[in-house]
């Protein structure tokens, strides 16, 4: 499977804009999403590596992947900075770079919604946590609101996709993560950023669940 999947429009955006939210609230989320996390953890789809400054002294090692090139350098810069040992890696989450049940965690922070395969790439984070390892995700998800889960699955066919670097927004990470062997022990829905307004990516959820 092809490691690099450029998309150099997205990438700039989301650079920026991912920059600009960390003061809205997003380094909050992330500390939330990653604290008291220790041993191995695998992230899959670091996107440009802004989780990295968050991880916890516990936390030994980090083994991040991350297809999009542009994306994978900017990680590679906030890798140099952490103050825990992250090793950046070319790969999808499709295929980690990581033996059977060698990482004590596995973090999804905003990716599960771009993911092609989610099935596949649900069972190999399965694969590398082992029985007992901990999953941690904070991601876009499908809304409670019965309207506003109809507008994310009109975006999500007329276009949304296409310039949100894959994401759709209509997805049920929660029922998906438990569909592939995984016990939700908590999840936490909220809007964010919060505004007066809901658009389709405006529903998060915030959770850990167990192999």
């Amino acid at each position: 499977m092809a490691t690099d999947r450029p998309r150099p429009v997205f990438s700039r955006c989301y650079d920026r804009v991912s920059r600009r939210l960390e003061d809205a609230g997003m380094a909050d989320l992330r500390r939330e999403l990653l604290g008291g996390l220790a041993g191995v953890v695998a992230e899959v789809g670091c996107g440009n590596g802004l989780n990295f400054r968050h991880y916890p002294p516990a936390v030994t090692r980090v083994v991040a992947v991350e297809p999009e090139p542009r994306l994978r350098a900017a990680a590679e810069r906030e890798a140099g900075t952490a103050g825990v040992a992250v090793e950046v890696h070319a790969g999808t989450a499709e295929e980690l770079p990581l033996p059977d049940g060698a990482a004590d965690a596995a973090v999804l922070c905003l990716v599960l919604c771009s993911i092609r395969e989610r099935a596949r790439a649900l069972a190999e984070v399965r694969r590398v946590v082992g029985t007992g390892g901990e999953l941690r995700f904070l991601e876009h998800t499908v809304a409670e609101d019965r309207r506003l889960r109809r507008v994310q699955r009109f975006v999500d066919v007329a276009g949304w996709p296409l310039l949100a670097g894959g994401c759709h927004t209509a997805t049920d990470q929660v029922a998906d993560i438990e569909r592939a062997g995984f016990t939700v022990r908590r999840a936490r829905r909220f809007d964010f950023p919060p505004a007066r307004v809901r658009v389709p990516a405006s529903p998060h959820v915030l959770g850990v669940a167990v192999a």
